[in-house]
């Protein structure tokens, strides 16, 4: 079940990998009606507690496949649904503490319908942050 939210409270997490914790991971889902393909969408920011992740930070899981946000722009044949949540994970080494985080996702995506050059316009217009403040356990 999904929340109405779209950062979703289920998945809220450190990230381990051989033992050592390497950043953290959440569940996002589109806000754009009809989803979009990994090419449409642009690199997102995530802010935690006012610490800014971008970039080679940030990593997309989308039905259980693994891009890096470097690599999303070069997959016109992948589709994120809307009622598909993709996982967002984030290097951050130690990861996050127990306890309430406020969790921000900035992030944006071309319009099919749109031509390219409009890309930079739908930007500035996107819908803004997404904010959610969340438990870590």
């Amino acid at each position: 079940m999904l929340d109405k939210e779209h950062i979703q409270s289920r998945g809220f997490r450190n990230v381990i990998h051989d033992g050592q914790i390497i950043g953290f991971q959440f569940a996002f889902r589109s806000n754009y009606y009809r989803g979009v393909w990994l090419s449409q969408l642009r690199p997102s920011t995530v802010i935690v507690d006012g610490e800014t992740f971008s970039g080679e930070q940030i990593a997309w899981t989308i039905c259980g496949k693994f891009y890096e946000q470097a690599e999303l722009a070069q997959y016109g044949d992948v589709h994120w649904a809307l009622l598909e949540p993709a996982i967002l994970t984030v290097r951050k080494p130690g990861g996050l503490t127990q306890g309430f985080h406020d969790l921000e996702v900035k992030y944006a995506y071309s319009c099919s319908y749109f031509p390219p050059a409009m890309d930079e316009l739908m930007v500035s217009i996107s819908s803004g942050p997404l904010i959610r403040r969340l438990l870590l356990v």
